[in-house]
């Protein structure tokens, strides 16, 4: 018996709610390993900026910086 419109419709919707779960479950567990870094010592502000960095391309990450630099050096901060 084929599939209805309705019956694909309600599957997906119900696969898109199952992967929102499992999103939040490991948004949970990020949460968790950031607050076991803190505990440790380290600066999780520094840590999401270096995660950040590392999803880059280096190529985007050398222009970003270069940017960075100019701006920096027109405004007077070292």
């Amino acid at each position: 018996m084929p599939e209805t419109t309705d019956d694909r419709l309600r599957l997906l919707i119900e696969r898109i709610e199952r992967l929102e779960e499992e999103k939040r479950g490991i948004a949970e567990d990020i949460k968790g390993v950031y607050a076991e870094a803190k505990a440790t010592g380290y600066d999780v502000k520094i840590m999401r900026e270096i995660v950040r960095l590392r999803r880059m391309k280096a190529d985007d990450r050398r222009e970003m910086d270069m940017v960075l630099e100019t701006y920096k050096a027109a405004l007077g901060i070292d």
